[in-house]
C-alpha cells in the first residue's frame, strides 16, 4: 500500500484554496475559476 501511495503522490495536487472546499460539497459550479450562480427557480 505505502508503494502505491507513494506513486500517486506525485500526481496529487495541493489543495490551495481550503475555504472553497465546502462550496463544492455543497454542490457550488465554477467555470475558469468564477463561481457559476444558478437562477433561484432551477432546484439542482
Amino acid at each position: 500500500m505505502f508503494k502505491l501511495i507513494e506513486s500517486v503522490q506525485a500526481s496529487w495536487r495541493a489543495v490551495n484554496a481550503p475555504h472553497l472546499v465546502s462550496p463544492v460539497q455543497a454542490g457550488a459550479r465554477f467555470e475558469h475559476g468564477q463561481l457559476i450562480e444558478r437562477p433561484e427557480g432551477i432546484a439542482a
